[in-house]
């Protein structure tokens, strides 16, 4: 049976898993009716978290981290995919109870796929990853409760990180006037590169904020979660919209009912992970019209695997901005 190349995690003694690249079979995949040879994933926050033990992710070892891949259907038993088609794998707890997509071969059930978009190849699709999609997915929350350019300026907070910046990019690009929240000023540049008309200290979110605040904008994409999205939520415009995604910055949430009651402030929760084909293939092909490869390259660095584990420690340090690809064929 053809050999592979994996990152595989396995328990230890301690907090921090193992982590170990070596070589497999697809005796080693967990069970679906769709073999990919994989050709790219991507580091988000939570394959992070699971691959320094920081969070409690993986539920099962010795297990394949990564949740999505993009690569070219080997084989299949499921009627939508055949071999030779290019197809994209986000969420379904993929790297964390089934095997992941950081490795050359992915197997999973058809359902837990989308068809690559004309517009994108399996590179593009993975410098989006998980994170472009949420971001596009949070966007969406915002275009379907009919928010328009003309009703005010946009806060995006977590501007730096993945899913900020394609969603800063993408409202940009569809004449949103944005203003990016970060906690790094080295960031401003390039976040004005990607069409931010304000870049924001996300100090000025992360106190306590009152029932209601002065009105500053018309809609906001929240990807910190905590007392960010609180100081947000008071900040919204009559009939505003929040797209919430994320809880780096805690899971509570401290506010009141007044901006629901008195101004009529919408609260949308926002996942990527059971979202249904039919609105990841939308998201998908909306990422590949709106933002071009230059924006993309802008905010991309690449990897590979060797390279993984040290990388996943600079993101959880928040040293890390941008999209993290992973070529797993390097």
């Amino acid at each position: 049976m053809t050999e592979f190349r994996a990152l595989r995690l396995h328990q230890s003694d301690t907090s921090a898993p193992d982590v170990r690249l070596e070589s497999l079979t697809a005796h080693d995949l967990s069970t679906g009716n769709v073999l990919i040879a994989n050709e790219y994933s991507s580091l988000n926050f939570k394959d992070a978290l699971a691959i320094t033990g920081k969070g409690k992710i993986i539920r099962q070892f010795p297990m394949i981290p990564g949740i999505d891949a993009a690569g070219v259907v080997l084989e299949s038993d499921d009627p939508e995919f055949a071999p030779g088609e290019h197809v994209i794998l986000t969420g379904h707890g993929v790297g964390e109870t089934h095997t992941g997509g950081m490795a050359e071969r992915v197997r999973v059930p058809g359902s837990y796929l989308v068809k690559t978009p004309s517009g994108l190849d399996s590179r593009r699709a993975m410098q989006f990853g998980t994170g472009g999609l949420t971001g596009m997915l949070c966007v969406l929350a915002l275009l379907d409760s009919d928010l328009k350019p003309a009703d005010g300026p946009i806060a995006v907070s977590g501007a730096s990180g993945g899913v900020g910046s394609v969603a800063t990019t993408v409202l940009a690009t569809l004449g949103y006037e944005v203003h990016a929240i970060t906690g790094r000023d080295s960031e401003s540049p390039r976040l004005k590169s990607l069409g931010a008309s304000e870049v924001l200290d996300r100090s000025e979110f992360m106190r306590d904020a009152k029932p209601l605040e002065s009105t500053r904008f018309a809609g906001a994409i929240d990807t910190v979660g905590g007392q960010c999205l609180a100081t947000l939520i008071a900040q919204m415009q009559y009939g505003g919209i929040v797209a919430a995604t994320g809880n780096a910055g805690g899971i509570q949430l401290n506010t009141t009912v007044f901006p629901f009651i008195l101004r009529n402030v919408r609260l949308q929760g926002v996942d990527s992970v059971h979202a249904p084909a039919e609105t990841r293939t939308r998201a998908w092909q909306m990422l590949s019209e709106n933002m071009t490869p230059e924006q993309i390259d802008g905010s991309t660095r690449t990897i590979g695997l060797s390279a993984v584990e040290e990388t996943a420690e600079q993101l959880i340090n928040n040293q890390v901005a941008g999209r993290i690809l992973i070529d797993v064929r390097a």
